[in-house]
């Protein structure tokens, strides 16, 4: 099994407490992990030590096996948009996705190919300031697959899309796993994983579950969000 992206006992604490702690998963090529848990879980802490943005107290999170920060021209391998990351409101889609494509180190024509992908093509010289919520996700996905990368770490991107963008990211995602890539994503919308996941991780400062959907789904009544609120009981 190919495995893209890995949490290895990563533990991080600030101060005397763990933000996380012990967290233990890997995320295969193909797949779609899902990563929920309540506000203040650890999950934002988590995507950051994986993509660099923090170091570990102890443990390791890996990307191809090695730390996000050591590699090669890393948007061509990893694609990130994380919640809060913000762009500057008087860039034009085109021209935030310009710089992307030059920091990646990419073709020029890679952003005619990332507006089509995400169906911003009409609003690509309208300034940033001027997007929607669901546009502004949209070119942050835009941003995120510039560099054609094989594994994209997703925080809430279905925030603030309207029922079609929902139905396009769902596909978008779902193709994307298929063409081999992988996908790790933290939401809280439980419906939208359900649709989407191949593995949820559940977790709570610790790991609570690993497992497949349909794994998951048996602590439930047929739903994801169900069996959420079940496992979380009964780890108090």
């Amino acid at each position: 099994m190919t495995v893209h992206a890995s949490f290895d006992r990563f533990s991080k604490k600030r101060g005397d407490i763990f933000a996380v702690e012990d967290l233990t998963f890997d995320v295969p090529a193909g797949s779609i992990v899902g990563l929920i848990g309540p506000n203040g879980a650890g999950k934002s802490t988590a995507l950051a030590g994986l993509t660099g943005l923090l170091e570990p107290s102890t443990g390791r999170a890996t990307v191809f096996g090695s730390n996000y920060r050591s590699l090669t021209r890393p948007a061509t391998k990893v694609g990130v948009h994380l919640d809060g990351m913000d762009f500057e409101p008087g860039l034009t889609g085109r021209r935030h996705l310009k710089i992307c494509q030059l920091a990646a180190g990419t073709r020029p024509d890679s952003i005619d190919r990332v507006l089509e992908q995400v169906d911003l093509v009409d609003n690509a010289e309208k300034k940033i300031r001027d997007y929607s919520l669901g546009m502004k996700q949209r070119l942050g996905i835009a941003s995120a697959v510039i560099g054609s990368p094989s594994l994209l770490i997703l925080d809430e991107p279905a925030n603030g899309l309207d029922p079609d963008g929902i139905q396009w990211l769902r596909t978008f995602l779902r193709e994307f796993a298929e063409s081999g890539g992988s996908e790790l994503v933290s939401s809280h919308q439980l419906s939208e994983l359900q649709q989407i996941a191949d593995e949820v991780v559940i977790m709570k400062q610790r790991m609570l579950f690993h497992g497949s959907l349909e794994e998951a789904m048996a602590f439930g009544s047929g739903s994801l969000e169900d069996a959420y609120f079940r496992i979380l009981e009964g780890a108090r």
